[in-house]
């Protein structure tokens, strides 16, 4: 089939590279020249793992293109994704859909025959029928139908999860869109995807409500972790515990600094307007967004108490930026809320991530970056692990012992048990975990 995709962020490239890889032709688009040209050369905006080969290889293979041109683009697909941005709104905490509809209407004046209009971005629920009303209005004359298609990506996982997901959901009750996205999504039927047919509305709620129940998830083990500090009992075990009943599972049960990234923060405070629009408030929900917004600065008072209650003037060296492993995004990583509130209290700040350094860059000042772990730590009161990259798994702390002016380690992560690094002298801080400093 013919694909357009129109932005090609991280949902679009790695949405076109993956169909293009099944043998659909896929054309990406996006308004900014400089990225498509280093699309063609084979430069990645983005760090997920497998991208650039994948990206490589059906470029090469003619399978997907790039442009900048949208109307040529729309006029030869028979479905157009529309995976642009939707932001939080400044001010007001909705979900800024003012991309969507501008790529709607582009995609109204330039279609041919009927096409299938698809929301892959997250929209609340209602989008699609605006979208819809929008196309419409500019086409009166058009065949066309507008599907929402939710995506459930993971990043550092994107294309696996792509390939082999847990479900597809498509929401539209048309039968010729029906069978358009049949065609789509076959290949991966091979794979045992279910593909989940419903109305559009309910398809744009689910994707809310499933990073809504993730982020409750880990805002839940959380508050635990807490009170497994205050009791004296172990997070990790409590985690395990209840996840191996089958009704809870163990997904999303590891205690640390908060949820960040570029959906929980905006998708549970976008679900929270909508909710309230309708006068039908989602309390839980409330109670998660304020609750992991305070966390993550609690986990910088969590360092101060571990360095005898003060870093003023201390060198605190900070393992990991991004708020997951394997991407480079920084956006509502805790370290960023973390950083502040050391700096505010007086503390030097040294940090080293394996990809997220010149993204934190635009958004840290006063901080020296480091070109390893061992860098940063050279004299440091502290060292603090906020993200669990691999590549902090292994440390060499009886060298760190040798290079930091004081031997404490706090661990956000709870990756190392405290009996293997205090046997190198350090004194070991995690979370939820008895002697841990609350």
């Amino acid at each position: 089939m013919r694909i357009t995709m129109i932005g090609s962020g991280y949902v679009g490239l790695v949405s076109g590279a993956c169909f293009a890889d099944f043998g659909h032709n896929v054309t990406c688009v996006d308004n900014v020249e400089a990225k498509i040209s280093a699309l063609k050369s084979g430069v990645i905006p983005i760090f997920e793992p497998g991208l650039d080969e994948l990206v490589s290889t059906n470029y090469k293979a003619g399978r997907l293109n790039f442009t900048t041109d949208l109307s040529s683009a729309v006029a030869d697909a028979d479905v157009v994704f529309i995976a642009v941005g939707t932001p939080s709104r400044r001010g007001d905490g909705h979900a800024d859909l003012s991309y969507v509809y501008a790529a709607a209407r582009e995609v109204a004046r330039s279609m041919k025959g009927f096409t299938v209009i698809v929301t892959k971005s997250t929209v609340p629920v209602g989008t699609g029928d605006e979208v819809e009303r929008i196309v419409a209005e500019e086409r009166p004359d058009a065949e066309f139908a507008v599907v929402s298609n939710p995506e459930f990506l993971r990043e550092g996982a994107a294309i696996e999860d792509f390939k082999r997901p847990d479900r597809i959901v498509v929401g539209t009750e048309d039968a010729r869109a029906t069978s358009v996205m049949e065609e789509v999504y076959r290949p991966l039927y091979l794979n045992s995807a279910p593909v989940f047919f419903c109305d559009r509305r309910t398809s744009e709620l689910i994707k809310y409500a499933g990073n809504a129940f993730l982020a409750m998830k880990i805002t839940f083990i959380n508050e635990m972790a807490d009170l497994c500090e205050r009791v004296g009992a172990d997070v990790q075990k409590v985690a395990k515990g209840i996840g191996l009943d089958k009704r809870i599972g163990d997904k999303f049960l590891h205690a640390g600094p908060g949820y960040g990234g570029s959906c929980f923060p905006k998708d549970t405070m976008a679900l929270v307007k909508t909710a309230q629009d309708y006068e039908s408030p989602v309390r839980l929900i409330e109670a998660t967004v304020a609750i992991n917004d305070n966390r993550k600065r609690a986990m910088a008072r969590k360092v101060i108490i571990a360095c005898d209650g003060s870093v003023r003037g201390k060198k605190i060296a900070i393992l990991g930026l991004t708020f997951k492993p394997n991407t480079d995004d920084m956006r509502d990583s805790p370290s960023l809320a973390i950083i502040q509130a050391l700096q505010d209290n007086g503390a030097d700040i040294h940090a080293y991530d394996p990809e997220g350094a010149e993204a934190a860059k635009g958004l840290l000042s006063n901080v020296t970056f480091g070109k390893d772990p061992y860098e940063i730590s050279e004299g440091a009161d502290a060292l603090v692990l906020v993200t669990e990259w691999d590549e902090f798994r292994a440390l060499d702390f009886r060298n760190l012992s040798k290079l930091m002016s004081s031997s404490i380690l706090v661990d956000l992560r709870n990756v190392y048990p405290e009996d293997e690094v205090s046997r190198h002298g350090f004194v070991y801080h995690g979370v939820g975990r008895s002697g841990a400093v609350a």
